[in-house]
């Protein structure tokens, strides 16, 4: 009976040898294929998303053919302004409540450092898109040689915004920090119209002259509520313990805005499909709009994959040290969001969402610099601008000298500032430009002509930039307070030192006397000292 026994065991010992790499095998494809349903499960609305928008240039291109009606076109676009509608509507909440509970629950040492290093890195990344787009513009020339331009077909009649003064457009900025009405900040915006009046002087001669009048015009004064609920946050921290409710209210609020961003984004798939496929069927012309403008179109997308794909991934990664290709990988649904909803104020829902979730930045960090960025820093609006101001230029044979090539610059770093974060919102601010340097607005036409493409290119380098802020400064606080947790450890470490000598500690830190001098000298860290 032992012989059988072992005769038994060495038998199922020698099947396991002989199955045993067909076993393996098999446990090996069952390992990658649960490896592969987990990352299907991670990134699930990534992989939506991209198909959304892979499905979207499918359904254009197919539908394209069908010759459908201007009403047809909307009834197709119509799930995709619904993901618009719904994005817009948890902007405000999202804005307000969480601009307050960033600059609560930050000191005021704390916020303005942030706010320093957030502004400096703001103003330094539009002026180097400025003069990137600028050296291009000399490089590629989109506007010499461009024939073709007056063909018909090209530019949008009556479309060409009204020009307006430069003055009246840096004090309309200035008047919208300081709205007058909160409540209608959250859908008007304060701007400078021009009334003509005829007037007779006294040689007789009748003249027109041209007078300022205020307005309010559809559109959220974004500009104000950042101002106002940064200012509110401060009070409120001031305040101390009488501030805490409303803090709280605040933090309840931004908390369940966040939800219903997370609900909404489950939408964005299906929203995006159907807005990139009603865009392609929207195209016109899209042969003779290349042929003629092509040399703009490239110049443009260029700039902006130099700038976002090269130069602000560098910043990121001479503060940081840290892939900042890493860091873009878990922001592929707001950019993708980005190029479909051509808005910056409509991707700021999921980008807050993502950059939080995906690459653990600070809330503090991430509700107090991505709302004020999507208002203020518009890299790829300025790469715009500046790269339309030349074309233009060019086009009409104007050859700039230094001085106007300066006012670009200065100009369209400090106009996209108050650029809209909305479609479209970037050509308004171009009119200032070329006003400021004495250029005819005429051909900005031919700019809303290929706004369209340009802009979806535009607005993903404007939520990067703002994105990858964010980053660098939730590298710079947590390094801060790593360095204050270890100052606080030497200090620890020297007073517990102190101890030893006679009296020569400070009277503030006093030490509780060990049971016994054998644990005193064997662990002196186990001391408690109390401040």
């Amino acid at each position: 009976a032992p012989g059988s026994m072992e005769a038994a065991d060495e038998e199922k010992a020698g099947n396991g040898r002989a199955e045993g790499p067909a076993a393996a095998e098999q446990r090996g494809g069952g390992g990658r294929l649960r490896g592969c349903w987990g990352f299907l499960r991670r990134n699930a609305l990534v992989v939506l998303t991209v198909s959304g928008v892979v499905a979207g240039v499918a359904l254009g291109a197919a539908v394209r053919g069908a010759a459908l009606s201007p009403a047809q076109v909307a009834y197709l676009a119509f799930p995709g302004e619904l993901l618009l509608r719904m994005l817009r509507m948890v902007i405000l909440p999202l804005v307000v409540c969480s601009l307050v509970s960033g600059a609560a629950s930050l000191d005021t040492r704390s916020l303005g450092r942030l706010g320093g290093i957030a502004l400096g890195y703001f103003l330094g990344t539009t002026l180097l898109a400025s003069g990137l787009a600028v050296a291009l513009g000399f490089i590629v020339r989109p506007g010499a040689g461009a024939s073709a331009l007056n063909a018909p077909g090209l530019g949008l009649p009556g479309g060409v915004p009204t020009s307006k003064e430069t003055v009246d457009s840096f004090l309309d900025l200035v008047r919208n920090l300081f709205p007058a009405n909160l409540v209608a900040a959250a859908f008007r915006t304060y701007a400078t119209e021009y009334k003509m009046l005829l007037r007779n002087t006294t040689s007789g001669n009748v003249t027109w002259e041209k007078i300022p009048v205020g307005t309010e015009i559809e559109g959220m004064n974004i500009l104000g509520l950042v101002l106002f609920a940064l200012v509110l946050g401060v009070a409120l921290k001031k305040l101390g313990q009488e501030g805490e409710d409303l803090i709280r209210f605040f933090n309840s609020f931004n908390e369940a805005t966040m939800v219903l961003v997370s609900w909404i984004m489950w939408y964005v798939p299906i929203g995006i499909m159907f807005l990139v496929g009603s865009k392609i069927v929207e195209m016109e012309d899209i042969v003779l709009l290349v042929t003629s403008l092509g040399k703009y179109i490239f110049a443009s997308i260029l700039g902006h994959f130099i700038h976002g794909g090269i130069i602000l991934p560098l910043i990121y990664f001479a503060s940081t040290r840290q892939n900042p290709y890493r860091f873009l990988l878990g922001l592929i649904t707001p950019l993708a969001t980005a190029f479909a909803t051509c808005s910056s104020s409509a991707t700021l829902p999921s980008m807050i969402k993502c950059i939080e979730e995906n690459n653990g930045v600070d809330k503090r960090i991430s509700r107090f610099i991505l709302p004020i960025g999507a208002t203020v820093n518009m890299d790829g609006a300025a790469i715009f601008q500046c790269m339309a101001a030349v074309f233009i230029a060019q086009l009409n044979n104007v050859d700039l000298n230094p001085g106007q090539i300066f006012t670009i610059l200065v100009t369209a770093t400090a106009s996209s500032v108050g650029a809209a974060g909305v479609p479209a919102g970037g050509v308004l601010t171009i009119a200032i430009i070329l006003e400021a340097i004495g250029l005819p607005t005429n051909d900005l036409s031919l700019i809303l002509a290929v706004d369209w493409i340009v802009d979806r290119t535009t607005t993903v380098v404007n939520v990067e930039g703002d994105a990858l802020g964010a980053g660098i400064l939730n590298y710079l606080n947590e390094k801060e307070k790593k360095d204050k947790e270890q100052e606080l450890k030497e200090v620890k470490v020297e007073a517990i030192a102190n101890n030893k000598s006679e009296g020569e500690t400070s009277p503030l830190v006093t030490h509780k006397k060990q049971v016994s001098n054998t644990t005193s000298t064997a662990d002196p860290e186990s001391k408690e000292s109390v401040l």
